[in-house]
């Protein structure tokens, strides 16, 4: 288990384009989760890393509140699961997430985005433009001793029009994603 952090300096660029399998059936195409009128969250997850294992329940909450705001939340897994087989698409289909999960088997979309690790966090906001880039909240390890959930709060501004942002991005730190040789 390597472990990354997502760089600095990510935000302005468009979300990609790109349509992918979803766990529960079904595709998911990027264009669909832009509505002009709320942000968007993407984040590039997978089975077996112990970070996302460690912020799953928090991850599952925040979906909640996402949703009663009508933001979007895409989970993408870009695994290799020859290598990884606990992040193959049938074990996805098992998490029964509340959220979409969508399974990037070629790998592209990790590359459009640049993702490097699992979770990668990236919020857009109502225009499309990626707004932060950054961790989930401020102790990935024990949920008893957050004191701060950035990218709620980022999400919450963005959804009341709030510019400039008032929260610093820290970046995101996780598994390597298993990229294929």
């Amino acid at each position: 288990m390597a472990l990354v952090q997502t760089p600095p300096g990510e935000q302005g660029f468009p979300c990609p384009e790109f349509e992918l399998p979803l766990a529960k059936g079904g595709v998911v195409h990027s264009l669909s989760l832009i509505s002009k009128e709320n942000p968007f969250l993407i984040v590039f997850i997978c089975n077996h890393c112990p970070y996302v294992k460690a912020i799953e329940s928090r991850l599952i909450a925040l979906s909640s509140i996402l949703q009663e705001l009508g933001v979007p939340l895409l989970a993408i897994n870009s695994n290799d699961s020859s290598r990884y087989p606990e992040d193959s698409f049938d074990k996805m289909k098992e998490k029964n997430y509340p959220f979409m999960y969508a399974y990037d088997e070629e790998q592209k979309v990790a590359k459009l985005f640049g993702a490097v690790c699992t979770p990668d966090f990236f919020l857009f906001d109502k225009s499309n433009t990626l707004a932060y880039r950054g961790r989930l909240d401020d102790n990935w390890k024990e949920p008893g001793a957050v004191t701060r959930q950035e990218l709620l709060e980022v999400v919450l501004q963005l959804y009341l029009g709030k510019h400039p942002l008032t929260v610093l991005e820290k970046p995101s730190m996780g598994c390597s994603i298993k990229w294929k040789e």
